[in-house]
């Protein structure tokens, strides 16, 4: 309970501490331009800080206070595609905490509380999740975060480099010394945190290049791993009920070309302007739970793939072993030790849930309710079930 309180306070600290870091960078540096007499900062210099200073302030603030999304109500949500006689035999995941359907690209945030529509990630740093409604928010964010803080690296090396040029000269014709720390700070500061956030840019750009989230990542990775077990294994992995599940290589559905890919990502505008503007229009909150897919697999596949130990257990079974436990002994360990290696690192106790990425990521580390997130294949309690067929009739 003490490590939850923690938490939650350390939660509570982000957005005021990032909105400190912003305000430390971009005004008490205009302070020590106007200030720095050797080299004056020009009006023109003045406006570009400023205005950059505006764009990260709304984007963030946007970032923060957009509502990431929510399951919509019982008669508004969309039906499963087996109620509607398309003929799709795709799995339906559900959620135990909302004790309703999940949509495709949804997760349960343990923070939120709630199914997110293309959960991304809970950021700690916006106390938000990044998701369909908020990630053009945050990619704008820390777009101008980036340009922002490296048009104010070139400022602060400009004066850094006249002070070097300069430390010849008596003391009394150069900074102060106060002067000179704050330099100092602000170029430590300023640098580090610019390399950071243009890292995650670049990352950020790739992923919605590419349509996918963080948390789809670590379902490719975990879909690469389980396609290798089964290559061993004669193509077939067994659940804790001891159920035979085949596994076959499944392609990505969600990446539909660059361009589509982007359009999409930032809210499904062409308009390029639009991309860049801190005011753009949030996506329109009828949009989030239906995908366009690539159709390089059958329309019956869903994604994520199948995966033996997301098949609900029986209540006598214990959580199982991790894979590599349970098969050290075997055939498997020689054949494959290259997904072995892979699979100990980082591993607990508490069973196949506990798997990690190449990263040491779990799905935890994105924000998702591994309990909610990982048992949640075909779970569908038996009065829905009974329900859905009383529709299904009825329809037809």
């Amino acid at each position: 309970m003490l490590g939850e309180d923690f938490s939650i306070s350390i939660t509570q600290l982000a957005i005021p501490a990032v909105s400190a870091l912003i305000a430390f960078l971009a005004y008490t540096s205009q302070y020590f331009f106007l200030h720095f007499e050797s080299v004056p900062l020009t009006r023109d210099e003045i406006c570009k800080i400023n205005i950059f200073a505006l764009c990260i302030w709304i984007c963030y603030y946007r970032t923060c206070f957009v509502d990431p999304g929510r399951l919509p109500k019982a008669e508004e949500r969309p039906k499963p595609k087996e109620q509607e006689g398309d003929g799709l035999g795709g799995r339906q995941r559900w959620c135990l905490r909302c004790e309703a359907y999940k949509p495709p690209r949804a997760h349960h945030c343990k923070t939120c509380k709630r199914c997110i529509p293309k959960m991304d990630h809970h950021c700690p740093w916006t106390s938000n999740c990044v998701s369909h409604f908020t990630l053009p928010h945050f990619m704008r964010f820390l777009f101008y975060a980036t340009v922002g803080m490296f048009y104010l690296e070139t400022l602060l090396w400009q004066r850094a480099s006249f002070v070097w040029k300069n430390s010849h000269l008596p003391s009394y014709l150069g900074p102060t010394l106060g002067q000179l720390i704050h330099l100092f700070i602000l170029l430590v500061v300023n640098t580090l945190t610019a390399f950071a956030l243009f890292v995650l840019l670049l990352r950020s750009l790739w992923a919605i290049a590419s349509n996918t989230t963080t948390i789809e990542t670590w379902e490719i990775e975990r879909h690469a791993t389980l396609v290798r077990r089964a290559r061993v294994l004669g193509g077939y992995l067994e659940s804790p009920g001891g159920i035979r599940v085949r596994i076959k290589k499944q392609e990505y559905p969600y990446d539909i070309g660059i361009w589509a890919n982007i359009k999409q990502s930032m809210g499904g505008s062409a308009n390029f302007i639009s991309w860049f503007w801190p005011l753009a229009a949030t996506p329109d909150r009828r949009s989030g739970w239906e995908f366009e897919t690539n159709d390089f697999e059958d329309p019956g596949v869903s994604w994520p793939p199948p995966d033996p130990d997301r098949i609900p257990m029986p209540a006598s079974l214990q959580r199982r072993k991790p894979f590599h436990d349970r098969y050290k002994k075997g055939d498997y360990a020689q054949r494959d030790s290259e997904d072995s290696e892979t699979d100990s690192e980082g591993y607990s106790d508490e069973g196949e849930e506990s798997w990690r990425n190449a990263e040491g990521e779990r799905l935890r580390d994105f924000g998702v309710d591994e309990e909610a997130e990982f048992y949640d294949e075909e779970d569908i309690p038996l009065g829905v079930l009974i329900e859905r067929r009383k529709q299904h009739n009825s329809a037809n």
